[in-house]
């Protein structure tokens, strides 16, 4: 029974936290292409991506412990390669033929993405909202093009993005913290 509820909890929160990241993502990603049109889409959609999924699982590892936080956490960490995997899979079909050769180096290139945004939100840690802001311009100086003459910090704050990803950081580690809690529940 013990396993039974294991499985239920890490559906429920990869569910929950896969939904919410997803959405997180492509609103941020909007905003940032709607107010930089000059912005690459597939580097705005790579980068923010990935650090909404780092930000997540740095959410998940803080409202949770154990094995069920520590595979919500990786399926969250592993969600860009994922989504590129989804998109690869309705081009196959479209196509009918096999994957790029040029896949590896989008692997390659989420990975390094990954580890930048992993090294700066440290793992096990809620990121709040300062530290948040620290790391949003950082995200916000690597989508922006080259030469624009506002500073990544001002953009940022001009865009007003903070709240939104602090509230999802929050939705994550409060529901983390209640599938958490619904777990060590003693069964009779």
């Amino acid at each position: 029974m013990r396993d039974d509820i294991s499985a239920g909890a890490a559906a429920r929160l990869t569910a929950f936290a896969v939904a919410g990241t997803v959405t997180t993502a492509q609103e941020v990603a909007s905003a940032v292409l709607r107010e930089i049109p000059e912005a690459d889409p597939g580097l705005v959609a790579e980068e923010t991506l990935t650090m909404i999924s780092v930000v997540s699982a740095r959410a998940v590892e803080a409202g949770s412990n154990g094995e069920v936080a520590r595979l919500v956490a990786q399926t969250l960490l592993d969600l860009p390669s994922s989504y590129h995997d989804y998109l690869l899979g309705g081009s196959m079909l479209e196509t009918g033929g096999p994957s790029s050769a040029n896949d590896v180096a989008v692997y390659d290139r989420l990975a390094r993405k990954k580890a930048f945004y992993a090294v700066h939100l440290g793992a096990g840690q809620l990121p709040t909202a300062r530290a948040l802001k620290d790391k949003m311009e950082l995200w916000m100086g690597r989508v922006s093009p080259r030469g624009l003459s506002e500073h990544p910090a001002a953009r940022l704050a001009r865009m007003a993005l903070l709240p939104d990803v602090d509230r999802h950081v929050k939705l994550i580690y409060e529901f983390a913290r209640r599938e958490d809690a619904t777990r060590t529940i003693p069964s009779e």
